[in-house]
């Protein structure tokens, strides 16, 4: 399937300007502040699930170690304890489903810049619950192919646990049940593989095919709208856009 989480991978791959790799540190430091929240105030990683997999995220973004620790200081500190996750749902431009994860410390102007991107690009808002079923909580890995193929970053993963596979341009996406994400993290790495990014997702169970290059150029510039917003943290769509208009697009 060539959806949101293909189009994430091969767009990351383009590399990001100083001013966006800026603006993905802060979102990452949110990450960490709220898992910290989440995990009932631990800062320590190894008991802290999501701090754990917040850490590894910032460090698969290149984010210096400094940030990564001033981040946890600061949640610890209850410095940040405002900041809270708010997840909002809706319509994208031709009818495809959306959740838009965010950490915010001002509701009000949350959903209003959300709502505000939505309705000036074809979408709308819907209530809560209203696209959640379409999608399920997954783990997904990102690795690199370091000249492996396809079929050989299957058969080093597919005993650890994965749900599913997929190939990005220069990387291979594994699926996993949130409880097993571990497990095939610590598989792939002890068989050499290279792990690029390791994330908590919602994935898409039925799609939305878009089949012409408009549409698709609709589509993808309504998610980077959302995901500029400076509270938004990620953004998950169920549309489905054949290999062909993506590689035509980016």
């Amino acid at each position: 399937m060539s959806g949101h989480s293909k189009w994430a991978t091969i767009k990351r791959q383009k590399g990001a300007n100083d001013a966006k790799r800026g603006q993905l540190f802060t979102k990452l430091s949110k990450a960490i502040t709220i898992a910290v929240s989440q995990g009932g105030g631990s800062p320590d990683p190894e008991s802290n699930f999501r701090l754990r997999l917040a850490i590894e995220a910032a460090r698969a973004a290149n984010m210096p170690k400094d940030n990564i620790e001033r981040a946890i200081q600061r949640a610890s500190g209850k410095q940040d304890a405002s900041l809270e996750e708010a997840i909002y749902e809706g319509f994208g431009p031709g009818g495809f489903s959306v959740i838009v994860e965010t950490f915010t410390d001002n509701k009000l102007r949350t959903v209003s810049e959300v709502k505000n991107v939505f309705n000036k690009n074809g979408g709308s808002m819907g209530a809560q619950g209203s696209v959640m079923y379409q999608f399920e909580k997954k783990g997904i890995i990102t690795v690199a192919k370091d000249g492996k193929s396809l079929d050989d970053i299957f058969l080093t993963a597919a005993d650890s646990g994965i749900d599913d596979i997929e190939e990005a341009g220069e990387e291979v996406l594994l699926y996993t049940k949130l409880e097993d994400v571990a497990n095939v993290k610590d598989t792939v790495t002890q068989n050499g593989l290279n792990i690029k990014t390791l994330e908590l997702i919602f994935r898409p169970i039925v799609s939305n095919s878009i089949s012409d290059k408009v549409s698709a150029e609709k589509a993808l510039s309504f998610i980077d709208k959302l995901e500029s917003l400076d509270d938004v943290q990620r953004v998950y769509a169920n549309f489905d856009i054949p290999d062909e208009l993506i590689e035509d697009i980016k």
